[in-house]
């Protein structure tokens, strides 16, 4: 079995990977179960004359940033530019001189203390915008292995990647990558109709893309959770005015993309045209900080404040507070408590690329009694949660309308969605998606071998017995086909 090379932005100790959740889990769980190494940042900040040493344990091999790296490429580059652009925010992106070279710099240095470290047969796998150019980086340093990439979010309409001023560069760079996983196949056309019309490539008749004269394989691979982390326990109790009121939970990164003061709206406006539901229903809002230094994210928490207050001003009473809003982060292990004994997911996005805790809260519900999942048609998730309450969240006067939908909702009915949304999210988790990807790549590796390569290995099959070869084989997974959309002229 080859090895597989996990490069991140960042990387966790595996003690904490289950804390953390999401992708972490995901990553933790191929470093513990086959032959692999996860290489990243640390986390850590250092001056540049120590940030050219690799820290390792174990499977584990990191990085710091120095404090230019990380105000320009994390901050600046990654975080002002690829990460409003791709989430439709162009009016916040700031197209700053320099970010892009330090950008660049640290994927050149990260791919140089990564190189030394790789053997022939390893597959590489990189995750996320902050790393698109280092499949290039390793090339140009002589590194012949396949290479996948995938991208945890939303890949923008392409005129607005068109916007950035090194999108052709960026596209250079994607084309670098064997083999390119999406979440999702608006994505996909997304990036097919950049192909097309931003940089004149083409889709070859056996599904691949031609971009610079380089052939890549795209396929969506939404990505999934561990369903059984959520499944156990009981409902959370001990709430101070939870006896008796009916709780709408959300759980967001406090980020601009979330759409946290739509959601905010919607609940005020439909406490105002629902007054009976006054006392009987409670928003409960966790938001932990995100990077706080960049000031969009000092403007959505200042929103957010304010927006609490005055409906909290508005509507609350002495024993009853319409909102809680939690600025801090929440203990894992008691989410899929918290998400068991609300009504109500709230998941309402502006854009994002899946959104796991639309998965989350519909893995923790109970069976027999469950809560309603109500979800921004800009997630990710909608596209596989069809049988969620799909809402769009700049509409607010519907969002308001959605919510009492939902609360009014019959057992029966609660019951049929839970049973659909489930079984969906079963199928799709964490594990396949790991394994869907992997087994992509892995099969790009078996199909571009050699007469002679191919001939070794069937002679190695052949020596292990015969039944053993014929298992093999029949594990052997066909190259994905991109899908494609029209041309736009």
């Amino acid at each position: 079995m080859s090895r597989v090379i996990l490069v991140s932005n960042r990387v966790l100790d595996l003690r904490k990977a289950s804390q953390a959740g999401g992708v972490a889990v995901a990553l933790a769980d191929i470093v513990r179960t086959r032959p692999s190494l996860w290489f990243g940042w640390s986390g850590e900040i250092k001056p540049a004359e120590d940030c050219s040493t690799v820290s390792r344990e174990g499977r584990i091999a990191t990085v710091p940033l120095s404090l230019s790296e990380h105000d320009r490429y994390y901050l600046g580059y990654a975080n002002s530019v690829l990460w409003p652009v791709f989430h439709g925010r162009l009016d916040i992106a700031h197209f700053e001189a320099g970010y892009f070279e330090q950008y660049l710099g640290v994927n050149r240095r990260l791919a140089a203390l990564l190189q030394p470290m790789l053997k022939p047969d390893d597959i590489i796998w990189v995750h996320d915008y902050h790393l698109i150019p280092m499949a290039a980086e390793l090339k140009k340093l002589g590194v012949t292995n396949r290479i996948g990439f995938y991208l945890h979010i939303p890949f923008p309409p392409w005129q607005m990647f068109s916007a950035i001023p090194e999108h052709e560069h960026l596209a250079r760079c994607l084309a670098d990558y064997d083999l390119v996983g999406l979440q999702t196949k608006a994505d996909i056309a997304n990036l097919i109709d950049y192909v097309l019309n931003g940089v004149f490539g083409n889709v070859t008749p056996q599904g691949r893309v031609r971009i610079f004269d380089r052939l890549l394989t795209v396929a969506s691979f939404p990505i999934g959770i561990d369903v059984a982390d959520f499944t156990k326990g009981g409902r959370e109790t001990g709430l101070a005015q939870g006896r008796g009121a009916s709780r709408i939970i959300g759980v967001d990164r406090l980020d601009y993309t979330k759409g946290l003061p739509q959601k905010f709206k919607a609940f005020g406006q439909f406490l105002e045209k629902f007054p009976q539901y006054r006392r009987q229903v409670v928003l409960t809002q966790i938001a932990p900080p995100t990077r706080s230094s960049v000031d969009a994210y000092t403007d959505i928490r200042q929103q957010l404040e304010s927006l609490a207050g005055s409906i909290n001003g508005q509507f609350g009473e002495l024993d009853w507070v319409p909102i809680h809003y939690i600025h801090r982060s929440t203990a894992r292990r008691r989410l899929a408590a918290i998400y068991r004994s609300s009504r109500i997911g709230m998941v309402t996005p502006l854009r994002d690329g899946m959104n796991l805790v639309a998965k989350e809260y519909i893995a923790a519900q109970d069976p027999e009694d469950p809560g309603v999942l109500v979800l921004s048609r800009f997630a990710g998730a909608a596209e596989e949660l069809h049988s969620a309450l799909i809402v769009n969240p700049y509409d607010i006067g519907a969002t308001a309308d959605v919510i009492r939908t939902a609360l009014e909702m019959s057992l029966d009915e609660r019951r049929e969605r839970y049973a659909a949304l489930i079984e969906t999210i079963e199928k799709n988790d964490i594990t396949a998606w790991c394994r869907s990807f992997l087994a992509a790549l892995e099969s790009l590796a078996e199909r571009d071998k050699s007469p002679e390569e191919i001939a070794l290995a069937l002679e190695k099959l052949r020596g292990a017995g015969k039944p053993r070869a014929k298992a093999r084989a029949s594990n052997v997974a066909p190259g994905p086909k991109v899908e494609s959309s029209p041309r736009i002229n």
